[in-house]
């Protein structure tokens, strides 16, 4: 893909300015990956200033997961789970309920379905998505813990996770495909708890 910057200056009138905003992005973050991305080159590709690009999202995660038409930002929810716990302590089990509430809702499987499918099947998508989950949505629990456990322990928990919604909603196991939201939270949440806090040597 060859980059095109667009013109600078004042949005035609009438023009979407948030959709334009979108669009740069989604070139950034396939031309360049999540890591090297920033906001002030999405504004510049979009041809905006960098102000308009934080009046629409609220950083760099919600406007990644907003060109992915994810119907929530994973951040986001990891984020005030923390802040209400103020610890790791009772964590585990409340990330696994979360990510089933988020994936069990009707509208939004679907799409989370497609993204699922299209990192697994493009390697730039892959790595932009890969880039995404290690630092702004595992990489908010590994503050919280030993930096040189950090790696080890979020790559658990993300592919904890990563394999109940494969188990799920892709494949739909008998048992895992049928299970009670909260169920399945009270039995994954010990191993997702362990895998933050617990011992993994």
């Amino acid at each position: 893909m060859t980059e095109r910057v667009r013109r600078r200056g004042r949005r035609p009138a009438g023009e979407d300015t948030r959709a334009t905003i979108l669009e740069a992005a989604r070139e950034e973050f396939a031309l360049k990956g999540y890591a090297a991305t920033s906001l002030r080159a999405v504004a510049r590709r979009a041809g905006v200033d960098p102000a308009l690009v934080h009046h629409y999202f609220d950083g760099k995660d919600d406007l990644f997961t907003a060109t992915l038409d994810a119907p929530a930002n994973p951040a986001a929810l990891v984020g005030g789970i923390l802040t209400e716990s103020g610890s790791l302590e009772g964590v585990g089990e409340r990330v696994v309920a979360t990510f089933l509430g988020l994936w069990d809702d009707a509208d939004a499987q679907d799409r989370l379905r497609g993204l699922l499918r299209n990192a697994l099947e493009h390697e730039a998508a892959l790595q932009a998505f890969r880039e995404y989950l290690t630092a702004d949505v595992l990489g908010r629990l590994g503050v919280l813990m030993p930096e040189a456990e950090a790696p080890l322990r979020t790559g658990l928990v993300g592919s904890q996770l990563i394999g109940l919604a494969v188990a799920r909603y892709v494949v739909r196991l008998p048992g895992i495909a049928d299970a009670d939201p909260a169920a399945l939270a009270t039995a994954v949440g010990p191993t997702l708890q362990r895998y933050l806090s617990g011992p993994v040597h």
